[in-house]
This record gives C-alpha cells, structure tokens and sequence, in this order.
C-alpha cells in the first residue's frame, strides 16, 4: 500500500507500512511547540490508537531541529488576554497538555524520537517521554526552563530524574546548560548517534524492526516499565499477572510456540531482523 500522508496544522503525519512518522514543520521557530503543535499532537494520538495497524512511532523535526521549546511569541500573546493568561488560565493550559503527554508517554507501541539539532525545553521533555532517542552527531538538549523563570514543564520533573538519576537531573534543570549528543549518550538519554544525512533513514530502519513483533506484549510490557518506580511488588505482581494473561491468549503467543515446537525461526527476533 502506498504510504499515507496527513497535513496537520504545523505538522505532517506519514504512516507508511505499520510505522507512522509525525514531523514538526514550523521550521522557523526551530519547531518550537507552537499552540497548533499542541493540537497536532492530540489529533496524531486519536489517530494512532485507533488504527492497530501500526506498530511503531517516530517523532522528528524539520529543517534541522527537533524542537526548541515553547513557543514564547505565541504564549506571551495568549498571556495578554486576561482570561488565558491568569494563574487558573495557565494551569489549565498546562493541564491539557499533560493530557496528551500522558497518552504519549503510555503509547502502546514503541515510540522513537529521531532528534536533529535543538531539544530543549518542552522539546526535551518530548524526546525523554519517548521509548529510545536516535540522534544526529549535531543534537544536542537543553533544560532551558530557568534562563526565561519558569519550572521544567511536560513532565520534564517526572521523566528526566526516571532517565539520568535525581542529582543530574537538578544540575541539568537548575544550570540550563546544553548537553552535546556524546554526554547525552553517556547519559543514557540517546540510545545511538547518526550522522544528520542517515538519521531519518536509521530511525525508519528501526522502528521498521519492531512491525513484526506482537502488539499486545509490547504494549503491556510498556506500561508495566512505565508504573515500575510507582507501584509496590504486590500491585506490580498483580498488574504483570493479568497482562500475562492477555499476552498469552493473543493469537501471535500460539504461532511463536508453533514455530518454536516445529523448529522454526521465531516470528519476532531482533537481532535476526538487524541483517
């Protein structure tokens, strides 16, 4: 089938093969996440989760940036109408965008950020809500919230010290220096580096690894990981009980058993698929 595309208000959706791709294309902001960008990413995930066809999700950026924040022309126009930007306006804006970061976040599927240049700020806390981050050797991140008087956001406070440890978690958000790809990778906030020619083509090639493997696992999988630091081992014990109970009912459990007994090649292996 040919690959599908959707124009969105500052974005562009691609699903092409059981792996959709959600470009920011504000590239005159760096891809700042604009109040559209917003939306775009609440009308991408409606999309998603409804069709099951697909199976893997990158975000990326166009013109050479992932994304470098909030829009701060937009929201300081928001800002001046009395009712948006008052206290309550605020919070209510910043509430709704958790709305979707969560269902972001909770994605059943893999999810990949492909980042070229700039993720910083909310930018960065969309890289860290992300399964793996593929980078370009020019990425760097950012936790640039203090330099304009105001806290890490988008769930940057919840993700960032889950990723790189309490302590450098407070020195990366109370510093707001810029992190280069190699630290980041040290880190364990980039999984690999690319050059910025082979990024997009290597994030492709990735998430195309996953198609293969089964849909249900891999979600129940994630949001286990994802409620791991919250819960105690009895609830933890409860909610991996009843998700093996799903994963082994699903249709792809009986054909991997089949194909192990008959001496078959697995329908999903990793490293098999790297060749």
């Amino acid at each position: 089938m040919p690959a599908e595309q959707i124009q969105l208000r500052d974005s562009t959706l691609v699903i092409d093969d059981g792996v959709a791709e959600f470009t920011h294309q504000v590239p005159k902001s760096r891809n700042a996440l604009s109040l559209g960008l917003r939306q775009d990413y609440a009308q991408m995930l409606d999309m998603i989760e409804r069709d099951r066809g697909i199976r893997a999700l990158i975000l990326t950026g166009s013109g050479g940036s992932f994304c470098a924040g909030g829009d701060i022309r937009s929201l300081k126009e928001a800002r001046e109408n009395p009712e948006a930007g008052s206290p309550d306006g605020i919070r209510r804006r910043l509430m709704n965008g958790h709305m979707w970061m969560q269902r972001l976040r909770n994605l059943e599927i893999p999810v990949i950020a492909a980042v070229d240049g700039a993720a910083a700020g909310a930018g960065f806390s969309l890289a860290l809500a992300a399964d793996f981050v593929l980078a370009s050797s020019r990425a760097f991140f950012c936790m640039s919230f203090v330099k304009i008087g105001v806290v890490p956001d988008l769930a940057a406070a919840y993700l960032l010290p889950r990723v790189v440890g309490l302590s450098m978690a407070k020195e990366l958000a109370l510093t707001a220096r810029r992190v280069d790809v190699q630290e980041a990778k040290q880190l364990g906030i980039v999984h690999t580096i690319h050059s910025p020619e082979a990024l997009a083509q290597q994030a492709r090639e990735f998430a195309r690894r996953f198609v293969t493997g089964p849909r249900e696992a891999m979600g129940l999988t994630k949001r286990l990981l994802n409620q791991s630091f919250e819960s105690h081992y009895a609830l933890l014990a409860e909610l991996e009980s009843s998700a093996q109970a799903v994963a082994t009912s699903a249709p792809f459990h009986a054909a991997a058993v089949a194909a192990f007994l008959d001496g078959q090649p697995a329908p999903y292996d990793w490293e098999r698929s790297r060749t």
